[in-house]
């Protein structure tokens, strides 16, 4: 069989591709943002220093960074609708719920890796800013937001962009509870056409490219920082 791209690159197949990979940006925008929110929360609550609260935090952490990620979206796809009234259940259903469930369950998953690098970009912080950003009447979120924050931030990009590089190729894992993004769009092209190199390939393009974008973003915010650094 030859190589023949115009057989899926036309009618609902290139239509399929088109939403898979909205879908899949989607996804990857949404959850990178809950992921990083989440993220830069729990930091601040571990940095009080409260036994039974770093406790708390640790174990999220650790489920997060040592269960496999699709275990992860099954719990919360077939386990945690169990546990919820159905009202809320059924609520869920009727608006997507297999996006959503995939959403939450990325989105902690991402957010367990990126608090443990803004913990570490925060331990490259002088302690000393606490105390003097306390001392100038900022209160505790006054202080995490304006003086530490952002410090960690830009000392944590480097990993913060490796984690969202790990985030972007996560989506794809959302195909096994029926999220219609990339790789489920290309799988179901292929079903249909048996075109599998044509597919896949393009699969790949699209993943690459948004990979590669990522990288670039990041390594530009990073340069930027080093060079305002240097003033």
């Amino acid at each position: 069989m030859h190589l023949d791209f115009s057989a899926v690159l036309q009618g609902q197949y290139l239509d399929w591709l088109i939403k898979g990979a909205l879908t899949t940006l989607w996804l990857f925008a949404t959850a990178w943002v809950c992921a990083f929110v989440l993220a830069v929360i729990l930091v601040a609550l571990r940095m009080l220093h409260l036994r039974p609260l770093e406790w708390l935090i640790s174990a999220f952490v650790n489920y997060h960074r040592n269960v496999p990620g699709l275990v992860q979206i099954f719990v919360w796809y077939f386990g945690i609708p169990e546990l919820l009234p159905a009202v809320i259940t059924d609520f869920i259903n009727n608006h997507n719920g297999e996006f959503i469930f995939a959403l939450i369950a990325i989105s902690l998953n991402s957010a367990a890796y990126m608090s443990e690098d803004l913990r570490s970009g925060m331990r490259s912080v002088a302690g000393t800013q606490l105390e003097a950003a306390r001392a100038l009447g900022l209160n505790y979120v006054q202080s995490m937001r304006d003086v530490l924050l952002p410090q960690a931030i830009r000392i944590s990009v480097p990993p913060l962009v490796n984690q969202s590089l790990s985030l972007f190729k996560s989506t794809s894992l959302a195909m096994a509870i029926g999220v219609a993004e990339m790789t489920y769009s290309s799988r179901q092209i292929e079903n249909e056409t048996y075109r599998t190199f044509e597919t896949f390939a393009l699969a790949s393009a699209f993943y690459l490219l948004m990979s590669w974008t990522i990288m670039a973003v990041g390594a530009y915010y990073n340069n930027r920082n080093l060079k305002s650094g240097e003033r």
